[in-house]
This record gives C-alpha cells, sequence and structure tokens, in this order.
C-alpha cells in the first residue's frame, strides 16, 4: 500500500485544504500527518490520522533569532529525511505553514517527491524559496503562477470540505421569504471593520426587504451586544455557523473577506460576492485574491480605506435594484472549479 505524508500546519488555510484532499482519498493510501506542537493541527488531526509532531518555527526577529532558527530548520529538516525513511513514504503533500520547509528540504535529501499546494493569488514565502524544490506546484489560483516561473505548475483549484459539494437547504434559523438572502461572513476571529460597514447600511437592506445571516466572529462586540440591538425579523446575527456550506450554496449575495479559504468556498458553490479585503494581510494577497473572482466578474471589491467606506451601501443597492447580480450569478456558474482533489491526486500518482 503506498504512503502518503501530508505536511500541514498552523492556521485553517493551511490545515482544512489538505484534510478535505486527504478524506478524498480511498482505503488504497495510508496516511501520515506531520504537524507542530500547540497548533490547530493537534485539534483536528488525531481523530482521523497518525500526527507526527515536530518542532519547528519561521525565520523572525534580529540576526541572531534568525540564525537560530536556520539550525533549527536545518535540523528539522534531517528530521524529516530520516523520519520519511523510516515510514517508507512514497509521496508528499503539503500546503503551508511551518512544517513545509523543512518537510520540502527533508525530501530532498531523501529523494521523496512533493507536490507543494499554494492557495492564494500571491504565493507565501515557502512557495516562493522553495517552490523550484518541488516536483510540482499545485495553485488554487492560476494568476500565482505569474511568480512561479521556475515551478513546474498546474491549476487545480483548493480542495474543500465535501458538504460544500452537496445539495442543502437552508437552516431553520435563516429568515423566511422571498426577499435576496445575504450572508455576511466576518471570519472566525472576527472582522470588526468590516461588520462595522455591513452594520450601517443594515437598516437600508431590511428596507429593500433582503433577508440577511450575518456571522460577525466570536470577537466582535457587535455580536456579544446583539440582544441590546433592535431586532428585526429578516435579521440574524451569529458569531459562528457550522452550516456555512448550505447558506452559501442558497445566498443570492455574500459579503466576505477575500482569504484563500473563502475565495474557494465562493467559487465551489457559485456564489457573488462582494469583497472587502483585509487591508493588512500578508503581501496583499486578500487583494490579489478578490482582483481574481472580480476578474471574470464574479465579484465586486470594496476596500476598507477611507474613503470607500461609504460606498458599499451605493454598490448593494446598485446590484439590488439592477440586472448586475443575475450576470455575476451567471459568470460565477461559467467558472470551472470542480474536482480540484481528484486533479491533486492525479498529481500525486504522475510524481510518485
Amino acid at each position: 500500500m503506498p504512503r502518503l505524508l501530508i505536511a500541514a500546519s498552523g492556521t485553517g488555510g493551511h490545515i482544512y485544504p489538505a484534510l478535505s484532499f486527504a478524506d478524498s482519498l480511498s482505503n488504497s493510501w495510508e496516511i501520515e500527518w506531520l504537524g507542530v506542537p500547540n497548533r490547530l493541527e493537534v485539534e483536528l488531526v488525531p481523530e482521523k490520522y497518525n500526527l507526527i509532531k515536530l518542532k519547528v518555527g519561521g525565520l523572525q526577529g534580529n540576526i541572531f533569532r534568525k540564525l537560530f532558527d536556520l539550525c533549527k530548520l536545518i535540523f528539522a529538516s534531517v528530521q524529516v529525511s530520516v523520519l520519511l525513511r523510516q515510514k517508507k513514504i512514497n509521496v508528499i503533500f503539503t500546503t503551508g505553514g511551518y512544517i513545509s520547509a523543512p518537510s520540502i528540504l527533508g525530501a530532498k535529501m531523501a529523494g521523496i517527491p512533493v507536490l507543494l499546494h499554494e492557495s492564494n493569488a500571491i504565493p507565501g514565502k515557502v512557495t516562493r524559496l522553495l517552490g523550484r524544490f518541488c516536483d510540482h506546484v499545485a495553485l488554487g489560483i492560476p494568476s500565482a503562477s505569474e511568480y512561479l516561473q521556475r515551478c513546474r505548475t498546474s491549476f487545480t483549484g483548493t480542495p474543500v470540505r465535501s458538504e460544500f459539494l452537496l445539495e442543502k437547504s437552508l437552516p431553520s434559523w435563516v429568515p423566511l421569504g422571498e426577499g435576496v438572502l445575504i450572508v455576511v461572513m466576518g471570519g472566525s476571529q472576527g472582522a470588526i471593520k468590516m461588520n462595522e460597514m455591513v452594520r450601517k447600511i443594515l437598516p437600508c437592506l431590511i428596507e429593500k426587504g433582503c433577508r440577511i445571516v450575518h456571522l460577525t466572529g466570536k470577537n466582535d462586540c457587535f455580536y456579544r451586544n446583539r440582544d441590546k440591538e433592535k431586532s428585526h425579523p429578516n435579521l440574524v446575527v451569529r458569531d459562528f455557523s457550522d452550516e456555512i456550506s448550505a447558506l452559501l450554496r442558497n445566498a443570492d449575495l455574500a459579503i466576505s473577506r477575500s482569504g484563500a479559504g473563502a475565495i474557494c468556498e465562493l467559487m465551489v458553490t457559485k456564489t457573488p460576492s462582494i469583497l472587502i479585503p483585509f487591508p493588512s494581510s500578508t503581501d496583499q494577497h486578500q487583494e490579489l485574491n478578490a482582483a481574481y473572482m472580480a476578474r471574470f466578474g464574479g465579484a465586486i471589491i470594496v476596500n476598507q480605506h477611507d474613503p470607500e467606506k461609504n460606498i458599499l451601501k451605493n454598490i448593494v443597492s446598485n446590484l439590488l435594484d439592477s440586472n448586475s447580480l443575475s450576470e455575476m450569478k451567471l459568470n460565477m456558474n461559467n467558472l470551472d472549479y470542480s474536482y480540484p482533489e481528484q486533479k491533486i491526486f492525479e498529481i500525486i500518482q504522475s510524481i510518485s
């Protein structure tokens, strides 16, 4: 039985696509998982896959700290190369995070093929620096290839959880009616500035008969104080929902940040969107992710910076009062974003 090592650590943006891909494989593959102690993978991975933990970090701080971290990286890479031989691993699939660098370098030492997946429109540091040492780089957004001229790349899309691929009815707590359904996604930790922008236009949306589900994130005072707000039957405010796939599949419009995970979910569910990029994202990757969506007419970008904070109302009003929303939906339906897991699996088969 062939053996696959998945190296993914840190944030949900790295771990969830790897989990989705692992879950899509048949029982004909034996899977090991390489991660970092005290990160999200410790909570999510062990119930399904054997998690091997390795201490490693990024190159941060002053020159002495960076030299120390570099020594740790080299040592971790040697550990990975030994592990690969001991476990008789056939191929590595990595989606980023601190664990990617030693995994790629260790695989190079051991002569094991590597497939690296990059979700964002602009590749992260590890992908830009070490992608050339990988046998193949799979892309969640095709424009990322512009930054990886020395790498062998293919556009595959980003794996999503299986529930996003299924038709689902709306949860019972969603407002009923014929009005346009707008889903606002503030992120798991909250996007306070974005939530404030949306909060200002809620009266306008309600007046137009819209049904609104506002997922604010757990760290937003708007959620904590929602009981003090003047309630309306067409507005539901929650910190989080584990039924986001059903919400997006039935939504007429989403208002969202433009992280790789959100972009992927919007593309899979064919949901038109207004994207408000997080202005402090690394390498401005959220702005580039949003630009990709806007390029083929599936999204409109609204920047968080002044003076654009006040134009959200005008954009939403124009969408609701014209055929633009229908045109955006048609553009999303024409987007080919099918079977990313299968495309990744075919690459793994070709390099292993």
